[in-house]
Formats: C-alpha cells, structure tokens, sequence
C-alpha cells in the first residue's frame, strides 16, 4: 500500500509540475504582450479547487493529465484590444510558442546539470589498444589524444564513435597530439558482426518485447507485449543472455516459442547479422575538476540535442512508427519503475522534453498546430476562416483522441 501510494505522488508530481511550467510558459508570455488570461488550469474535468485573482481564475481539476490557458479571444475571436485574436501574428506565435519551448529549456537544463553534477566521463586520449583491432598495428600509441578524423574535429569520444561506425571499413585519417605535436595516422576499422532478430526487452523477470526495431526480422512476425518462452527447444526462463547466445550461434532459422495474447505459439525466424566497426582502443577516465566536467557537459548536451532532433526528423521519414510511441500509462509505469533520485529526475528531464516536442509538431489542436495556422495566416495576410480553424482543431482534437486510445493499447501490451 505504501509503495502505490509513493509511486501515485511520484506519477502526480511529474506530470503536474511539467504541466505547470508548460502552461506557465504560454501564461507568462500571454500577460507580457497584456492579453487577458481568464483561467489557469491545471488538469482537466471536474475542478476540485479554484481561486480567483485580479481578472485570472487558477484551477486544479480531477483529471492531471494537462492543462490549459483560457484567454480571451482564443477560441471566439473578440474586438477586444487585449484578446488574443487581435494581437499581431508574432506575438501570438510566441504565446503558442512558450510552452513548449518551456519543456524543452528546462528538460535541457536539468539533463545539463546532472552532467555537471554526476557524470562520469571518457576522454578522447588513449589508455591502452585492444589487441588484433586495427589501431594496434597503425602506429596509435597510449597517451594519444584523437583531435581529429577524416577533418571532423573530435571534442569528446562519442564524437569518435559516431565517426567510425558511419564510416564502414574505409580507411579512416586520424590526427592525434603526442607530447605537443600533431600526427596523422591511417587506421583500418575492425569489422565485428553479430546476429540479432531485432527486439528489445522490458527489465523484468520474464522476456517480454518492449520495442520492436523496424524492418527487422521480428518486425511483422512479434508483438510488443510477447514473451519469448524457449528458443530452438531450450527454455529460456527470463534469460535474456541465454536467448542472446542463442541468436549468436545460430546457423540459419531459430524456433521460437512465444506467449502472445494468452496463447502459445511457435515463431520461426531468421537473425540478421549486422556489421560494427571498432578501431580498437580503450579511452582514458577524464579528470572531474570543475572545468573539465563543464567542458563534457555542455558537449554532451549537445549531441544529446542532436539525437533529439534525428529522432524528430525519423517522425517525418517514418522511421519511427506509432508503436514507438509511449502514452500516459506508459509514462506512469516508468515514472514508478524509477529508483533513486538521479533516475527519477533524469526522467522527468526526457519527459518534458518528449513533451515539449510534441507539443511544437505541426498537428491541429497541438500548440504547433496553431503555429503553422499562424503561419499561413502571415502568408495569407488574412485570418483563415473561424470557423474552418475550428473545423481543422476539432478534426486534429479528434484524431489525438484516437491515437491516444492507441497508444494506451500498445502501452498496456508492452507493461502488462
């Protein structure tokens, strides 16, 4: 009982304060620009507390998975000079704008400090070479610190990584420091191949399929929410490890036995093998003063924001699909599932990010919806019709509805 009702208060507080400082965002900005803000809402449905300051109600509903900021001449367009409808188009981008951008500055933050405060990281200069990879016979030497490959500069060893394996097996120009001047060395990178069907599992006790890579080979042959039981006639009993072996040492089809919807099936597929490319060496721990742990950080953020914007860019290029997709139970589930404070905090960083995000889509009925109406009523130099905006929101209103029906489907086969 105790451990629902801490895992109730760590689900709240996650989605409500993320839900505040959104809506603070489009609040805010809203009185900067002096547009009459009739209500702030925390939550939706039923209110279960209301005050009433100045020309503002403040709310908290039943329902905590939202909220809203209510302003005049936001959905009736008004002649009021301080309505929201008659305020100039950047301003009212802005407006829209704030919440999202809110989730996103904060999320960036939080995960930033977190860097600062606990991060553990690997330089880019060489401890040791691993032998028979092909940084052993090029002339690379521990204590070498890789500034550069192929004229890309290297500031930390992520940035080697996402070189070499984008590279394949062409040769690679490396550029190192050694005792003050610069090298360049030719480097072969070491094919390693391994087997793989393409699924991800949940952390616990059983192999249930959380993810579901596309186009793999379990792709149109398993669900997310199946449990891999045997593979090949051995049991696997939640042996993740075991069922990986498995994979490995495959010489053609494996023989699955699978629990999907209540029922036991057999599953036969064939492993993939995919190529990874290593130059082969072990990077030195980077010291933790003050400076150098600002220096990682900041570039670690980075790629992380990178990361953010390839996997907004896979939404459009449908590399990514709706299953991949995580919901409110999804999101509760996690929350709960968090243990320590650096998890629960490291998390609630990715949600207002995801959240942040998602919000500035370009879909009706999402605050980048609005934008983009926005957007062609700049164009235009006319407002679109009333009441073929409210035709459009209402159609994308609906439409969210169902995938979110969806996506609490999936989440429910992926948790339970």
């Amino acid at each position: 009982m105790l451990s629902f009702f801490i895992n109730a208060v760590k689900i709240i507080f996650v989605l409500g304060f993320l839900v505040f400082i959104h809506e603070s965002g489009h609040f805010l900005v809203a009185k900067f620009f002096k547009v009459k803000v009739n209500e702030f809402s925390i939550g939706f449905g039923k209110k279960i507390f209301s005050k009433t300051k100045g020309e503002t109600t403040y709310s908290v509903r039943i329902v905590p998975l939202g909220g809203f900021v209510s302003m005049l001449g936001e959905d009736e367009r008004s002649d009021d000079e301080r309505s929201f409808s008659k305020q100039s188009v950047p301003k009212r981008i802005a407006i829209c704008a704030a919440g999202g951008l809110v989730n996103i500055i904060f999320g960036l933050l939080v995960y930033f400090c977190l860097l600062l405060c606990l991060g553990n990281f690997v330089s880019n200069k060489v401890d040791s070479l691993i032998s028979g990879y092909g940084a052993e016979t090029s002339g690379i030497l521990p204590g070498d610190e890789i500034v550069s490959i192929n004229g890309k500069k290297i500031f930390i060893s992520s940035d080697i990584s996402k070189v070499v394996s984008n590279n394949g097996n062409n040769e690679l120009n490396i550029v190192v420091k050694r005792n003050g001047e610069k090298k360049n060395i030719k480097v072969i990178p070491t094919e390693v191949k391994n087997k793989s069907i393409g699924i991800y599992f949940d952390d616990s006790d059983e192999c249930k399929i959380s993810y579901i890579y596309k186009d793999s080979p379990a792709d149109e042959k398993l669900k997310i929410g199946d449990v891999i039981l045997a593979a090949n006639g051995e049991e696997i009993n939640g042996d993740y490890e075991k069922l990986t072996q498995i994979i490995q040492e495959s010489d053609g089809e494996i023989l699955l036995k699978v629990k999907s919807g209540g029922k036991e099936e057999d599953v036969s597929i064939l492993p993939k093998e995919y190529s990874t490319y290593y130059i082969g060496v072990v990077f030195k721990q980077a010291s933790k003063d003050f400076q150098t742990r600002l220096y990682y950080s900041w570039f670690e953020t980075g790629n992380f924001m990178l990361s953010l914007a390839d996997n907004v860019k896979s939404l459009f290029t449908a590399k990514v699909s709706v299953n991949d997709m995580m919901g409110p139970i999804g999101i509760s589930k996690t929350v709960a599932e968090t243990s320590g404070i650096y998890d629960f905090i490291y998390l609630m960083a990715l949600i207002s990010l995801s959240l942040g995000i998602t919000n500035l889509l370009p879909i009706p009925a999402l605050d980048g919806g609005k934008i983009l109406i926005l957007l062609i009523e700049a164009i235009r130099r006319k407002p679109m019709n009333e009441s073929t905006e409210i035709f459009i929101q209402m159609i994308g209103f609906s439409l969210l509805i169902l995938l979110s029906i969806y996506i609490s489907y999936i989440d429910i086969l992926r948790f339970f």
